[in-house]
């Protein structure tokens, strides 16, 4: 997200539409960063001493990066290239999932479609045909920067970037960044305590190859399974550390801000009318999303939302109707930002 960020404060005045839209999705982004390169994924810190890469965690991290495209980054993108769906006109949205029961796939494609409709609507207020994409040398040193500065060494490559010069590319930019910075992270985040709290259930550690059949190891694996999973697996120590720091990545702001809540969301728009009322439709379509969510957790032909533990999926339950602002470690709930 940093790319973004920067390229918002640098190139968008802060009178322009876009960067009205864009700045509640980048709060304390950059604050969450700083901390993590200084304890989180630095030299000898929490990854390099829980997770088995050890040093070689960000150097792996730093080659994958290097076949990242923006253009596959939305959810449509992401699932076509995973072979999770397929293109189908009669299908809501166009793409047919080669799973129907996918928790992801179904709650996600309701807030993307939801999301994009907003941006839609919004961009349209100010920008009335392709010319005027075009027109705007703010936003159009935005995008410039984002491709040939933020990310320079992966500029040359046009088959990574969408082009600005019409407004449904505009709307597509806008949308990834936003998913990003919203459900995308809540899906892969939030859960992660309640699935990995408890070390057995997810190592991050492996100390041991699998041993060969006919090894001596392989025989002291046969005697005591237990007890060799645990010579294999994470140290107390490391479990420990793990345990503490995905508690800590799991939980939602005590005011926290959800993706529709109007408060925390639009900054100098209550005089504009138009995406006042562009906003509540907003609003109100991930009101009834998270009914959609519930129903589907309640269908006993729908397996795969609460799997054989019978625990709900909730990660892309929007949370916009819950004013409480009482934080905590919930497994649901979309923030509109990046903040932890």
């Amino acid at each position: 997200m940093e790319p973004f960020i920067i390229a918002t404060h640098r190139q968008l005045s802060r009178m322009h539409p876009l960067y009205k839209l864009l700045i509640p999705h980048y709060l304390n982004t950059m604050d969450i960063n700083q901390a993590a390169r200084q304890s989180l994924i630095n030299a000898a810190g929490v990854i390099e001493n829980g997770f088995t890469p050890a040093r070689y965690s960000s150097e792996m991290s730093s080659k994958i990066y290097k076949d990242w495209k923006f253009n596959e980054q939305g959810l449509p993108a992401d699932l076509l290239k995973r072979g999770m769906a397929v293109r189908d006109p009669t299908s809501p949205y166009g793409l047919k999932l080669v799973i129907e029961d996918y928790p992801y796939a179904v709650d996600g494609l309701d807030i993307w479609f939801t999301l994009k409709q907003w941006i839609s609507d919004y961009l349209s207020l100010y920008y009335k045909d392709d010319a005027s994409i075009k027109k705007d040398q703010e936003l159009q040193a935005w995008w410039n920067e984002i491709v040939n500065i933020g990310h320079g060494d992966l500029k040359d490559d046009p088959s990574r970037w969408y082009k600005m010069e019409t407004r449904e590319e505009a709307v597509e930019i806008v949308t990834t960044i936003l998913w990003i910075a919203s459900a995308h992270h809540a899906a892969v985040n939030f859960g992660q305590y309640s699935y990995g709290g408890y070390m057995p259930n997810l190592p991050t550690m492996s100390r041991r190859l699998i041993p060969e059949k006919g090894t001596e190891e392989y025989s002291e694996m046969l005697r005591d399974v237990n007890a060799y999973f645990l010579k294999t697996v994470s140290t107390p120590r490391q479990a420990t550390l793990i345990m503490a720091v995905l508690e800590i990545l799991s939980q939602h702001a005590k005011h926290e801000v959800y993706l529709g809540q109007i408060h925390g969301s639009t900054p100098d728009w209550v005089d504009d009318s138009g995406v006042v009322e562009a906003f509540n439709r907003f609003s109100s379509k991930l009101v009834q999303l998270e009914k959609n969510v519930i129903a589907r957790n309640n269908d006993p032909n729908l397996k795969n939302r609460r799997g054989p533990a019978q625990v709900p999926y909730t990660l892309l339950y929007p949370n916009t109707s819950d004013l409480s602002e009482s934080g905590g470690p919930n497994v649901h709930g979309v923030p509109n930002s990046i903040s932890i």
